[in-house]
């Protein structure tokens, strides 16, 4: 039928019990202050080995879109919900897509974005180090560390390896103290190639490195309750232990990425409000702030920030120190409440993150320049350019991702709602209204993209997968006086994957160096209120549906479906309708 999905597989992982060494809580008291380990939920990421398998480099509206159900078999959008507006355009010759896992594509950064860190030759490889990739150190399944409870390998993992068709996905997935591998394309797809179960911390996160993925060799990350990170190479079956004893930071991982392009720093946000960048082959050393770190401009890093909102902008340790025999690589101290998530920009240049303390910041990370989107009134100081200030519109963000192209930021949180933000203009675009609780996970469909009509997709704690669609065209947008004034972060993203719809004078002005600074930029911050209800478009779902029994924590795109992930474990994939090729079908359902 045109425009249902339909439930084509519902694979239970199971949650592992407590380790014996943990007195298992037979009531909990939801009152109770005794600090419990931190969960995420079930979270997956997506690999494929095929190029075939990643999304169209300029998104293509014509192809088939994807979608979640309800708990029966089929998923259907509201008969009388069609696209929201009818700017269809053709896909132009040029623009981004983002990997299966997240990340951005090299492909898109090709003469764009310099690697993080260069210029400094203490980051550089020498002699014999050159070009060699490393595995890390110790074998998991033989492994004797009190971390690590048990491994448990398929017997005939190296003929599934052998046998398996090369374009189909694996999975990695995290649920509470166990981290499994599955392969997607396999006929006994419910049985794991690995399971690792580990002792008393909590997988909370993982990352692939698409840069380093082949056939024989993928680097895996994974952030923990602890604050200790695994570096693991599933084929190999070999791993090793960074920020052990939290010898760097003691809280807990809540997100951890690959530096796009980097074959070994990763970065990993902590939940004391700190951002640390690690290398997987260094060892650790016992962590102390560097003295005299310098802003860009010179001056010495201080604290800022009134009240309960104050936010800390400290670079504890610049990529740029010589003092790189040790990780951490960075340390960025960036609020005193806890970062919930964080995502590369497509360009490879910038970094979105979202706190507890209802903020939305978007970073420069190559040249370690922070642009604060936070609630209430804060003083500058003399730490980074604070441009422009944004808030929830209450409670805390939980989740974020950019768009294909760059232009827009989605974040998720405790106000129930989705908002899109518009980088280059600095401004709200739209609340998307339509959640009944958090929403806990955001995210583009780039199949269903194009430059001007973008999808995307939402999952929450109330149990539900909504589709949403929007065009540049539908939503009214703001005066121009309130968008465009001096110091407006406008003319700081005026590259390629950003093409912002400013006037041809202003555009003439604008330069691809994401580091343009003046003086009149640090003098007037804008300061912006939450944008009113009456003054802000508001964007219904065109699909909202229960998908599960409990509460949602992850969703993802791929070409023929969409996959979501709950709390209890059950990982659940709905495949697009077979009649998408013909637009109309899609937004015009029959039943």
């Amino acid at each position: 039928m045109a425009g249902t999905y339909i439930l084509k597989e519902d694979l239970h992982l199971a949650t592992p019990p407590p380790h014996p060494s943990e007195a298992p809580v037979q009531n909990p008291n939801p009152l109770a202050t005794t600090p419990q380990p931190a969960t995420g939920g079930t979270k997956l990421s997506l690999l494929s080995l095929s190029s075939r398998s990643s999304p169209p480099l300029l998104y293509k509206s014509e192809t088939n879109r994807s979608t979640r159900s309800n708990l029966n078999t089929s998923i259907q959008e509201h008969p009388s919900e069609g696209r929201s507006s009818g700017d269809q355009v053709p896909p132009s010759s040029e623009g981004g897509g983002t990997s299966i896992t997240g990340s951005a594509r090299p492909a898109l950064s090709i003469g764009s974005a310099p690697a993080f860190g260069e210029g400094n030759s203490s980051l550089t490889a020498t002699g014999k180090d050159v070009g060699k990739r490393r595995k890390p150190k110790n074998n998991i399944a033989k492994s004797n560390s009190s971390f690590i409870s048990r491994c448990i390998v398929h017997e005939n993992l190296g003929k599934r390896l052998q046998d398996r068709p090369s374009d189909g996905y694996f999975a990695f997935a995290n649920i509470n103290r166990a981290f499994q591998w599955l392969d997607l394309a396999s006929s006994q797809k419910a049985e794991h190639l690995t399971k690792v179960l580990f002792t008393k911390g909590h997988c909370l996160c993982h990352d692939i490195n698409q840069v380093t993925k082949s056939q024989s060799h993928i680097d895996l990350i994974m952030g923990f309750s602890t604050g200790e990170i695994i570096w693991f190479e599933p084929i190999s079956q070999k791993y090793t232990r960074l920020n052990k004893n939290g010898i760097i930071n003691t809280t807990p991982v809540s997100e951890i990425r690959w530096i796009p392009g980097s074959e070994n720093l990763f970065l990993a946000a902590h939940m004391d409000g700190s951002l640390v960048v690690y290398d997987k082959e260094k060892d650790d050393a016992a962590f102390l702030p560097e003295d005299h770190t310098a802003n860009s401009n010179g001056t010495s890093e201080t604290s800022n920030g009134e009240g309960e909102h104050a936010a800390k902008l400290h670079i504890d340790k610049s990529v740029h120190s010589k003092n790189q025999k040790f990780n951490p690589i960075s340390f960025w101290k960036l609020s005193n409440q806890r970062i919930n998530a964080f995502a590369f920009s497509p360009d490879n240049r910038h970094i979105a993150v979202v706190s507890e303390d209802g903020t939305l910041r978007i970073i420069d990370y190559l040249k370690e320049q922070f642009v604060l989107l936070m609630p209430k009134k804060t003083t500058t100081a003399n730490a980074f350019r604070l441009l422009d200030i944004y808030s929830s519109y209450y409670g805390g963000f939980l989740c974020v991702c950019w768009s294909p192209d760059g232009k827009y930021v989605l974040t998720g949180g405790q106000d129930d709602l989705v908002s899109i933000w518009s980088v280059a203009e600095a401004t709200i675009v739209a609340r998307c209204q339509g959640h009944q609780s958090w929403v806990t996970a955001v995210c583009f469909d780039p199949w269903r993209c194009d430059d001007r009509n973008y999808r995307f997709g939402t999952v929450g704690e109330d149990c539900r997968l909504l589709l949403w669609d929007f065009s540049v065209g539908m939503l009214h947008r703001p005066k121009a006086s309130s968008v465009r004034q001096r110091g407006s972060i406008s003319s700081r993203f005026a590259n390629p994957l950003q093409r912002a719809e400013t006037s041809n004078t202003t555009a003439s002005r604008l330069r691809s160096n994401s580091s343009l600074s003046t003086d009149a930029d640090v003098e007037h911050t804008i300061e912006h209120a939450v944008e009113p209800r009456a003054t802000t478009a508001m964007l219904p779902p065109v699909m909202s549906k229960v998908v599960d029994p409990d509460p949602l924590c992850w969703l993802e795109f791929t070409e023929e479906s969409i996959i979501t992930s709950c709390k209890s474990g059950h990982i659940r994939t709905w495949n697009r309708p077979r009649d998408g090729s013909n637009e109309s079908e899609l937004t015009s359902p029959t039943t």
